[in-house]
């Protein structure tokens, strides 16, 4: 068996760095609560059972189950992923949640989207165009070094659209994000999203990319 996946671990669902009802009005406790203890734990479950399957089938000579677990761990994997970026994406109002970000994410969003308004339209509008369920992803081209908008079916996290591509903030849109609090209404839950992004997270993985490309 390939040494690497011996190694790899298996996920566990992380703590949130704050209260279920911490981001209320915008996103309600009952919400929070089914979307991390529910939804995010069964990414996490199924993606386990997946690789431990995986293990075993290439342990086998399993080919046709080594084929046919790769979409359920991509999918599972993706959703882990997706969301353990996504909480710390969030912050409190009264720890900054919604305030906008500093120097030098801030100049960087006004030369590539002409304002954080700017952004945000972009973002919303790219967002309730999804159709069914996926992500909205504003991230890093470390490559043509500059900022993007983005958006990924299902479960798909950033990276599949590019490797060097880096999400600084990523918006769930699918229903169970949302719903029941705002029942079909995803341009309302867009809209008011953006008083508790964590801008000082997307400033911080902004930074330390910028600076790890000039090192290079």
């Amino acid at each position: 068996m390939d040494p690497c996946l011996e190694s790899m671990k298996t996920a566990s669902l992380p703590d949130l760095p704050y209260a279920y009802d911490a981001l209320e009005p915008a996103i309600s406790e009952e919400i929070m609560k089914l979307h991390h203890q529910k939804h995010h734990q069964t990414y996490v479950t199924q993606y386990n059972k997946a690789l431990d399957k995986l293990r075993s089938a290439l342990s086998d000579g399993d080919h046709s189950s080594v084929v046919k677990l790769q979409s359920i761990i991509k999918f599972n994997g993706g959703g882990h992923v997706n969301h353990a970026i996504f909480w710390k994406n969030l912050a409190p109002v009264h720890e900054g949640g919604g305030k906008p970000p500093h120097d030098p994410l801030s100049s960087a969003i006004d030369a590539h989207f002409g304002s954080l308004e700017g952004l945000i339209q972009k973002m919303n509008a790219e967002g309730a165009a999804v159709q069914g369920s996926g992500w909205v992803w504003f991230g890093l081209d470390k490559e043509l070094k500059r900022l993007v908008v983005e958006t990924t079916a299902n479960q798909d996290p950033l990276v599949t659209k590019g490797s060097h591509l880096v999400p600084l903030i990523g918006i769930d849109v699918w229903e169970h994000a949302y719903y029941p609090q705002y029942k079909n209404a995803r341009a309302e839950y867009l809209k008011n999203i953006w008083s508790v992004i964590n801008w000082k997270y997307a400033s911080d993985v902004y930074e330390r990319n910028n600076r790890d490309q000039t090192e290079i």
